[in-house]
């Protein structure tokens, strides 16, 4: 065989052997491109919990959102996208949920989930993303005989399906609240004055068996006053505050917090509230430095003024001759999102302008609000403040006056506000925005 028919056969051998490589490797593309067609979007689908008004009840969207951490499922809140959506791993378990709480939901290809977080990130857009870590375990502080109903985050917490354990002050006098990633006080007084409710319900049987119940656990706890023991209350919860909790309260429980802080090295009760009189100079001996929130404001020392200080504005007995309820709005802040995320987290909502509602403290007076606090929301015009947020040391607190978002004016006896009414109501997501809050992931909380 000459050297030239050597040569064809060898050449007709390699382009043998190229073609059925050349084959091989084209099934081999074809094989795997098929395979990641169908496995992408099972890794990376996604569904969008919409929180503008498609959505179809914006109280249980928070409930999904914190069942999915209950779960490890990936949660990102989208903040001002679509006034403040999450964005959900798109597992069948995750598709299920929502339907069984009837939340409105979206299915997301990857390419369509990577879109809006690009849009997201853009520069000129005021949004931002916000990683859900874990579900935050939740304590409410309340006394024994506490109804469901008398409160509107225990009552939006249920109706949402979020857990949460119940504390009453020998827990917190014990550190309990180390527990805890978040603390909601009840409308409770502080002050040690029941609520300055002696004028009216004196002699209502639940007025007389809360006196001599709150009298009997003080004694038993070693304190001779109630309101000495409320004050080591809320220094306890202020110390926890400072480790890192976050703590957030409604109507009386935010002036009466700082009152009884202010106020500990002296009396501020009168006789019928613990047996003797108040010091005639209390007001002057208020040490304004432990407040978390405000300053220089003036006790009402009137024991049967249903009111702790100049605060609360306007003044609660003459209120609902002040105010009309049909022009009663207050109006959220907006911030920025990449900068300010704690803020803007808190504001989230599907309107920016919320009807008011009234409560023993329904607003905070600017002028006493300290510098270093954030207003978050406020009565247009008015130097009434609705809404703030503070950090202190390691932590956070978030005053929202006001008793119930869906009830106007709440009254002793009142009955439950029934959510299922109310589930796209603006008032209750700002509260459920506090107990999500504490599931951001704390190396972006950029305050």
């Amino acid at each position: 065989m000459n050297l030239n028919i050597k040569f064809r056969i060898s050449d007709f051998g390699f382009r043998i052997s190229n073609y059925i490589f050349s084959k091989f490797y084209l099934i081999f593309v074809q094989v795997f491109l098929t395979i990641l067609f169908f496995a992408t979007p099972l890794i990376s689908q996604k569904i969008l919990v919409p929180m503008d008004l498609k959505q179809t009840d914006h109280l249980k969207a928070y409930g999904v959102a914190y069942w999915a951490l209950t779960k490890n499922i990936e949660v990102d809140w989208l903040l001002n996208y679509r006034s403040g959506s999450f964005m959900i791993d798109g597992l069948d378990l995750a598709k299920q949920e929502c339907r069984v709480r009837g939340v409105y939901f979206e299915e997301l290809s990857g390419v369509a989930a990577s879109q809006i977080y690009t849009e997201i990130q853009d520069e000129n857009n005021n949004m931002d993303v916000i990683r859900l870590e874990k579900a935050p375990k939740i304590a409410v502080y309340v006394p024994p005989n506490f109804l469901p109903w008398d409160d509107a985050v225990t009552l939006a917490m249920q109706y949402a399906e979020i857990p949460y354990d119940k504390v009453w002050d020998n827990d917190v006098l014990r550190d309990s609240l180390v527990k805890y990633d978040w603390i909601h006080l009840h409308h409770e007084d502080f002050s040690g004055q029941y609520g300055k409710f002696y004028a009216q319900f004196a002699s209502a049987p639940w007025y007389i068996e809360q006196q001599a119940m709150y009298e009997k656990e003080a004694k038993e706890l070693g304190y001779k006053k109630v309101s000495d023991m409320k004050k080591a209350v809320v220094r306890k919860i202020k110390d926890y505050i400072a480790s890192g909790g976050f703590m957030f309260a409604m109507c009386s429980a935010t002036d009466a917090f700082d009152i009884a802080l202010a106020s500990e090295k002296t009396d501020i009760c009168d006789v019928m509230y613990d047996g003797d009189p108040p010091d005639i100079n209390c007001q002057k001996k208020l040490d304004f430095s432990k407040c978390l929130a405000f300053e220089n404001f003036t006790l009402e020392k009137n024991p049967l003024v249903y009111e702790y200080s100049d605060i609360d504005i306007p003044p609660s007995p003459i209120a609902p001759t002040l105010v009309n309820q049909e022009t009663d709005y207050f109006t959220l802040f907006e911030f920025s999102a990449k900068y300010d995320p704690v803020p803007t987290m808190l504001t989230q909502d599907h309107a920016n302008i919320i009807k008011g509602f009234m409560g023993q403290t329904t607003n905070f007076k600017k002028n006493l609000i300290k510098k270093t606090v954030t207003i978050l929301a406020e009565k247009e015009g008015t130097e009434e403040v609705r809404y703030i947020h503070g950090n202190f040391g390691r932590g956070t607190f978030t005053f929202y006056g006001g008793h119930d978002p869906e009830d106007y004016q709440h009254a002793v006896g009142d009955p439950p506000t029934d959510l299922s009414l109310h589930k796209n109501s603006p008032g209750y997501r700002l509260i459920l925005n506090n107990i999500l809050f504490p599931a951001a992931k704390k190396k972006q909380q950029k305050t």
